[in-house]
């Protein structure tokens, strides 16, 4: 992106806001997001949309991947020890329904032994939605990324097929960026790329 795209605008917040509002919106045990080791900006944005600085986990070694920055989450000491499931949610899916996550945690409540994830046109997509059990596992696992771990665990794996257009869309260019934020918002943007 050139730019951290946490920071980038999205309606009249940042896509770190949309996503800590979708995360809200679920009424989730608790919520944390982890960022690269200094990242001073995403820290400050963090101040400014008031999430605790107690639940930010840091990744000494983003530019390992994402699958770095899940097995920190998986490592993390700082979860409540009530919670039952994981939310694994991406950093450039802000535009998703909140219904559609209501739907896969409705759906993991039936299946609460399951590793969980919506489907478009027959294929997994995030989030994905793991058991506790299975988020331990990821401290230690010598799985490359996390699409390994899903396929060892094929035989747990369940879904439910969603016509939510948005999981087949993410946020990786600029160029996708502009494409995503024109079919939420459509030309009703202001010069610093909030709706107006």
């Amino acid at each position: 992106m050139g730019k951290p795209k946490l920071l980038l605008p999205w309606g009249t917040t940042s896509v770190l806001g949309q996503l800590l509002q979708q995360c809200d919106a679920l009424k989730t045990g608790q919520i944390a997001v982890v960022c690269a080791s200094g990242a001073q900006p995403v820290a400050e944005e963090l101040d400014r949309l008031g999430a605790a600085g107690t639940n930010r986990i840091f990744n000494p070694a983003p530019d390992q991947g994402m699958f770095s920055s899940i097995q920190c989450a998986a490592s993390w000491a700082g979860w409540k020890a009530e919670l039952t499931h994981f939310l694994i949610m991406l950093g450039d899916q802000p535009h998703l329904r909140v219904e559609t996550l209501c739907q896969l945690l409705d759906f993991a409540a039936h299946f609460p032994d399951k590793i969980c994830q919506p489907i478009r046109n027959g294929r997994r997509k995030h989030p994905v939605l793991l058991p506790k059990r299975v988020f331990a596992e990821l401290k230690n696992t010598s799985a490359g990324d996390l699409k390994q771990v899903l396929i060892a665990h094929a035989s747990e794996l369940s879904g439910f097929e969603s016509a939510d257009s948005g999981l087949d869309l993410d946020i990786d260019t600029p160029e996708e960026y502009e494409r995503i934020i024109g079919m939420y918002f459509g030309s009703k943007r202001d010069k610093a790329g909030f709706a107006s």
